[in-house]
């Protein structure tokens, strides 16, 4: 702000010749001692130098001159002080400018310098000129930084020295240099215009807030220096940085016009602090719902603790966005996993609990357990130090007593953990480059519809997306691309999994996941996969498969649709149930395969891509559907498409219900499936008791329950060739594994004819 062009103030004080009453030779303030009749003061006419002047003798100490009137300072406002000045005799003294700072109500503003350098008078009759500026911030050549508190000024000079000279002053002159100090006229607003120190130490926040405030519409500009802030800032005005600024972990940085990763990074120099700035006023002012990183490579050398840079939530609801970038990790030693083998005990009681836990205080949260009878991806979702428990992300199914556990705890790039619940957020357009070095995303303990769209999570050290406990409800993966970093490793050496879930109503879609150990293991119901391709094969000859896709809760209700299924499988267990024999259930069922190409290159014969293996006994499968998919293998068949695994239990074959496997395409499978399936039987030699052979045939070994239908191929004969028309019935269930049907005549006849026999009961 110019002052001679936005205000009608007056800053020249008058001359001298016009009298000495308003001149002072205290601080200049109502009341104060003037010059008018002193006795070591006089005006002079006709000096060859000044004309009319100031003649004055130095009787004290500090000998002021003050003018009375109230010279306006108005916030980014500098005004130059100064006045000619020479000695006619005596000592020579020393001269500088002063001055008497005002503030509200006529008050002294104290704790501010209010003298300028002092210039030494050293030659009689050599006019010097002495002269400061004066201005609300401390800007370079500013020698009296008065803040914003200063309203107006008593300006002046002062004598220092040895008493006795004789001096004569010209008239005091004060002008406004605000020009001076503008980078570009009237389109900036500098904060130390406004009493923004820069120093690093002094809490610049009141100056911050005046600027914004000043600046009506135009940019405020940080200037070189580090300036702090101690409480909160909100700019409603654009800000450009030069200087950078440091806050505690509480304050928030607001910037309400240029919110993005870039204007964050200028403010605070240090891309990852920035980050986590930005991303506390992401949840803590609502004039943005996203957070645009810029195009801007953040490199990331530990864990962000994502509700730790928030500080004060641990809780948020409302829609927001982080997009548009790339989070680069470099070496540190903060992405080191934490171990602790600790000793616990588990009941199936408190079936999501550990107690009795040694060492529990050493244990994080979202810590994976590991230990016998525990099921795939199971994470400490809680932490009770007092009562030495641990309360985890799923159930343990065969873990009950006490024994020893491995407790590791990953480091994420982005670790939502801190967070009790965490709902609508998303994550769009986001590489994140882990190297090996890092994991990708850690869930918050609970909410809905977390979203990942349009992102690489390219080498995960251990995991890409992990779910610790119900953070996953509803979660989104959309066109996103997953990539190991253990693709080099033959299948069985692999350890990385791309995710987990624990929750319901997951959605993957569109997306690309390269050689894990596992894609998804993936607890919770009602879940759709849709378009996505993930393979896990190597380049060993006959080599080791591993599931791509374990499901963990039997009546899963999940659509798997339109997939490539490459060189792995689907398994299907109830490893996280801590009573898994069946009991007053839902068994294995609600799961639909549609549409998927199954690929198999290299595999050993023995490779399944479709594997059901119960925890318990007297299990049975109770609605599933394999329909329109292909199923094929090259560079070595495999046997057939799919098995139980009888490790631990087996299914219950005489329970099967509505299991529908048709439709589908076999290419290098030695043994097709189907249910129904259709068997063509010919009997040459006539009999009254023709046993149609299904083993194989149907799937997971089932045995025949039910047959659809017996269809005559051609006309039947009796023993003597001639044609007859006999009635029939059928038995089910025949042979060693019950996988043959009798088809019973009312005599002796030969023929062909195709039986349909099913599995299961399809009611």
């Amino acid at each position: 702000m110019i002052m001679a062009s936005t205000t009608s103030a007056q800053l020249m004080p008058p001359p001298f010749e016009d009298g000495l009453a308003v001149y002072s030779s205290g601080d200049g303030t109502p009341g104060s001692a003037t010059y008018d009749g002193a006795a070591n003061a006089a005006l002079v006419t006709g000096d060859q130098d000044f004309g009319s002047c100031l003649e004055m003798q130095k009787t004290q100490a500090v000998q002021k001159l003050r003018y009375m009137g109230e010279t306006p300072l108005l916030p980014g406002c500098y005004l130059k002080i100064s006045a000619r000045v020479k000695a006619v005799s005596g000592n020579l003294p020393n001269v500088r400018v002063a001055g008497w700072a005002g503030g509200s109500g006529g008050a002294h503003v104290t704790g501010l310098t209010e003298v300028a350098t002092a210039t030494t008078l050293d030659t009689y009759g050599k006019v010097v000129t002495v002269e400061a500026i004066v201005g609300s911030g401390a800007r370079t050549g500013v020698e009296l930084a008065w803040g914003i508190e200063t309203l107006y000024g008593h300006f002046g000079l002062d004598l220092t020295g040895p008493d006795g000279g004789l001096v004569r002053i010209d008239d005091l002159i004060v002008e406004d240099v605000t020009q001076s100090f503008l980078r570009e006229m009237m389109d900036i607003v500098d904060v130390r215009d406004y009493g923004a120190r820069g120093d690093g130490t002094t809490d610049d926040s009141a100056a911050f807030e005046a600027a914004d405030l000043a600046a009506a519409g135009r940019t405020v500009l940080v200037s070189d220096g580090v300036f702090r802030l101690e409480s909160s800032v909100t700019f409603d005005s654009r800000v450009r940085f030069q200087g950078t600024l440091s806050m505690p972990d509480s304050a928030v940085l607001s910037l309400t016009r240029n919110f993005d990763l870039p204007a964050y990074i200028d403010a605070f120099g240090s891309e990852q602090l920035a980050f986590r700035k930005a991303f506390q006023a992401l949840l803590n002012f609502s004039d943005h719902e996203s957070l645009d990183l810029g195009g801007r490579r953040i490199d990331v050398d530990g864990p962000i603790d994502m509700q730790a840079a928030v500080n004060d939530k641990t809780s948020w609801a409302i829609r927001r966005v982080i997009r548009n970038g790339q989070l680069n990790a470099v070496a540190g030693s903060g992405w080191t996993p934490d171990q602790v083998v600790a000793q616990a005990s588990y009941a199936t009681s408190a079936n999501t609990t550990l107690s009795n836990v040694s060492n529990v205080a050493g244990i994080a949260v979202g810590s994976l357990v590991e230990g016998a009878g525990v099921g795939r991806e199971v994470y400490v979702r809680d932490r009770n130090v007092a009562a030495g428990t641990l309360t985890l992300s799923q159930p343990l199914h065969a873990a009950a007593g006490t024994q020893s556990y491995t407790f590791t705890r990953f480091k994420y790039m982005l670790d939502f953990t801190g967070f009790e619940y965490l709902a609508k957020f998303s994550i769009e357009d986001v590489e994140f480059q882990l190297d090996g070095k890092a994991s990708g995303i850690a869930l918050a303990r609970d909410g809905v519809t977390f979203h990942l769209r349009d992102c690489f999570i390219t080498k995960p050290a251990d995991r890409g997306i992990t779910s610790i406990g119900r953070g996953c409800q509803g979660m989104l993966i959309d066109q996103c691309n997953m990539i190991s970093s253990e693709q080099a490793l033959r299948v069985q050496d692999r350890r990385t999994v791309a995710m987990n879930t624990n929750a319901n109503d997951v959605k993957v879609r569109d997306s690309r996941i390269v050689k894990f150990k596992h894609f998804a293991v993936m607890n919770g119901g009602s879940h759709l996969f849709v378009g996505n391709h993930w393979f896990q094969g190597d380049d060993e000859s006959g080599g080791t498969r591993t599931a791509g896709l374990v499901l963990t809760q039997p009546n899963c209700s999940t659509v798997i649709t339109g997939n490539y299924i490459d060189n792995n499988a689907i398994e299907w267990t109830n490893e996280h149930d801590s009573a898994p024999e069946h009991s007053a259930e839902f068994s294995f069922g609600a799961l639909t395969l549609t549409g998927n190409n199954f690929y198999s290159l290299n595999s050993g014969s023995w490779f399944r891509w479709l594997i059901i293996k119960p925890h318990g006994g007297g299990h049975y499968i109770h609605g599933l559907t394999i329909r329109g998919n292909t199923f094929k293998a090259i560079n070595g068949n495999l046997d057939r498409p799919e098995m139980v695994d009888e490790s631990i239990a087996t299914l219950d074959r005489s329970r099967f219900r509505n299991i529908v496997v048709e439709a589908n395409t076999f290419n290098g499978i030695d043994q097709i499936i189907g249910n129904p399936t259709i068997q063509y039987h010919e009997q040459n030699t006539a009999s009254d008791a023709w046993t149609v052979d299904f083993s194989g045939y149907l799937p997971f070994d089932g045995s025949a329950r039910t047959v659809q239908s017996v269809v005559r191929h051609n006309s039947f004969r009796d023993a003597g060739g001639g044609r007859v028309f006999p009635g029939w019935d059928v038995n089910t269930q025949q042979g060693a594994n019950g996988d043959q049907v009798r088809v019973n005549w009312s005599q002796p006849v030969t023929g062909k004819v195709w039986v349909t026999a099913r599995c299961d009961n399809p009611n």
